[in-house]
């Protein structure tokens, strides 16, 4: 069905929200189809769920090629389009107080992995780009390639906690050894910061006296399988806008979802 959204996707690890959005694709949940998954990680055992659906698949070694990059002593070529000075003005993934050298070498080893990301994804037309499991933060250089300051943007994510609440790599975690009473998973769009971007939606869990981290994480799973279908979902209907939300106690305005009502659709 050539209507039907193309999605790519990204993974690092085991690729259970990928097999979820693959399911919802191929009952009709959604309706979408995945069109390739690249990962950082050749050892990504997610890899071998699009094997089984016959999904192409690509692999671009993150630690080979970040490790190849400092061991030139960061002299190998960057893309031409890369444009250091304003990249390193854009991101915010880094601590404003950052050395400057440190800071461009940073975010340079990781330009030099997302261009080979994005030379793979450039055998591929798809409509939006999905992180499941994608254990790698993204530069200003590979969001600006893949959003192209399209309303709504081209990437998402799913992130282990209730947002803004718990950003990071082990959003379960926190919410264990915080001792929150509540919690959840977020998809988002991802914007220059660590899971900062515009929120799209949530859902929530109850933690009961006698839940350990891993049945907290069990609980969350649940969840996300349910949420992140029904979010690209959103996406393919074009339900999803972005806009200015009200002003903050100090005047500060961030970019919020409007989510359309269905008779919206395409508007």
């Amino acid at each position: 069905m050539s209507n039907r959204l193309r999605v790519g996707a990204l993974i690092s690890g085991g690729g259970t929200n990928l097999q979820a959005v693959i399911d919802a694709c191929e009952s009709g949940k959604i309706s979408a189809q995945v069109v390739f998954v690249g990962s950082d990680n050749p050892e990504a055992k997610g890899l071998e769920r699009a094997q089984k659906h016959s999904i192409p698949w690509f692999v671009a070694d993150y630690r080979k090629i970040i490790a190849g990059y400092r061991a030139s002593g960061y002299s190998l070529p960057l893309p031409n389009d890369c444009g250091m000075d304003g990249l390193l003005a854009r991101q915010s993934l880094l601590p404003k107080d950052t050395p400057a050298e440190k800071a461009k070498a940073y975010i340079a080893s990781r330009v030099k992995a997302e261009a080979a990301l994005l030379d793979n994804m450039s055998r591929y037309s798809f409509d939006l780009l999905i992180l499941a499991g994608f254990m790698r933060v993204l530069t200003p250089y590979f969001l600006d390639h893949v959003n192209a300051g399209q309303n709504p943007p081209r990437v998402m994510n799913i992130h282990p906690a209730l947002l803004p609440s718990f950003p990071g790599t082990d959003g379960y975690g926190d919410t264990f050894r915080y001792g929150c009473k509540v919690g959840g998973c977020t998809v988002h769009f991802v914007d220059y910061g660590e899971d900062t971007g515009p929120i799209i939606g949530q859902r929530a869990f109850a933690v009961e006296p006698d839940d350990t981290l891993d049945s907290i994480r069990k609980k969350g799973l649940e969840q996300e399988w349910l949420l992140y279908p029904a979010c690209i979902q959103l996406f393919a209907e074009k339900r999803l806008r972005i806009t200015d939300g009200e002003p903050d106690a100090k005047g500060k305005t961030r970019r919020v979802v409007k989510i359309l009502p269905p008779k919206a659709c395409g508007s």
